[in-house]
């Protein structure tokens, strides 16, 4: 277990997974993941969620050596998905006299993962506000629903002012991973919350009210420092404003023209100025990175070969993703490509109308098969509009 300090009272039992190669079966994580769950130490003890399956044993080390002989009075589920809830079962089992707090949307979900649990009798349903006093330390429950599952709500410690904020503020990465946090926070936010702005806001707005002194989430580092910075990462991402100025260049090419065109577009864009220029050949590129760049920059242009009358499929699955995860706000530049019968532009556009607060540049262009003296003139009117 990584040596992760919080305070006397307060103890680390999570662990890092560093065996995972796709989280939730979608994302790649090179660096792995954390499972991060605490334990309060107080006249009543309260552990504060658990881990996944995968890693039981050890989670169940850690917590018995933080308690030291003692037993846990309360187990706090925030979070019933199964890499923070994996090793409830065990625990319920090891700790018979041990009370489970949760709302009741919680226990509901409790059941379905785990048919044969013993809740009879063990079960405190919190609602919005309720305190749970351990001694010194009082928890205040506060509900997050759609943040992003229906039961998950959070928990603040009201001497010490921590705030346990379940997936919010969440990172991929082990928690011996050195590198910047919201290059990564980034990726994990927009792909496994983004599509729930408005409530990420509606709980921002509750934490407003409170003062934090440390932000203890179930992924990646515990934040300590500079809180100001992300919460205010957090406030943009969740109102679906750019974070940067820059363009996007999201391209799936079948036989390399389409790509040819896309280096030609950046080099256009540099050249009239933009701020900054990506481009992503989505056949290759991690998905979970595109959308996280199409959320950071305030532009994106799409451009994509024709495939059986519609889009090249690659664009069509970075489209719905968008889609799903409420892409809005950004002004949109579309190019296609089509050798005899372009339809391309046309489903990336009928999916541009349908995000909301957009702008679709004009011109649409269209490529016959690779570029001409005709399809480069209108890039570059393309250009200029996207630089505009």
């Amino acid at each position: 277990m990584k040596d992760v300090k919080i305070s006397d009272s307060v103890v680390y039992i999570g662990v890092d997974d560093k065996t995972i190669d796709l989280f939730e079966s979608q994302y790649v994580v090179e660096n792995g993941i954390s499972y991060n769950s605490y334990v309060i130490l107080d006249e009543k003890t309260a552990v504060m969620d658990t881990a996944d399956a995968r890693f039981t044993d050890e989670w169940l080390l850690n917590l018995k050596t933080a308690l030291d002989g003692r037993k846990p009075d309360y187990l706090v589920v925030q979070h019933v998905e199964p890499d923070h809830s994996g090793s409830i079962a065990r625990f319920l089992s090891e700790y018979p006299d041990a009370q489970i707090v949760g709302n009741a949307k919680t226990f509901v979900m409790i059941k379905q993962f785990f048919h044969n649990a013993q809740l009879d009798g063990r079960c405190v349903t919190v609602k919005e506000g309720d305190t749970l006093a351990l001694g010194s330390h009082t928890l205040q429950f506060i509900m997050a629903p759609m943040v992003h599952w229906p039961e998950v709500m959070v928990t603040y410690e009201q001497s010490e002012k921590l705030l346990f904020s379940a997936d919010g503020f969440g990172k991929f990465g082990a928690l011996d991973t050195e590198e910047d946090w919201a290059c990564e926070a980034r990726r994990y936010y927009f792909n496994i919350v983004g599509k729930y702005g408005a409530q990420v806001q509606a709980l921002l707005k509750k934490a407003a009210a409170l003062e934090i002194k440390m932000i203890l989430p179930l992924h990646g580092p515990l934040l300590k420092e500079n809180l100001e910075y992300y919460i205010g990462k957090y406030d943009i991402w969740s109102s679906y404003q750019p974070e940067d100025k820059g363009i996007l260049i999201a391209f799936a090419s079948i036989h390399g023209n389409t790509a040819a065109a896309a280096r030609k577009l950046a080099a256009m864009l540099e050249e009239k100025g933009a701020e900054k220029v990506v481009v992503s050949d989505i056949s290759r590129s991690d998905m979970a990175e595109v959308i996280e760049d199409a959320f950071r920059y305030d532009r994106t242009i799409f451009m994509s070969s024709s495939y059986d009358g519609g889009v090249f499929p690659i664009m069509e699955d970075l489209l719905c993703h968008l889609k799903a995860k409420s892409f809005r706000n950004r002004k949109i530049g579309i190019v296609e490509n089509g050798s005899w019968a372009p339809s391309a532009g046309k489903v990336i556009k009928g999916y541009a109308e349908g995000f909301k607060d957009v702008t679709i540049a004009e011109p649409i262009v269209t490529i016959r098969s690779s570029l001409d003296p005709e399809s480069e003139q209108a890039l570059e009117k393309l250009a200029e509009e996207m630089c505009r």
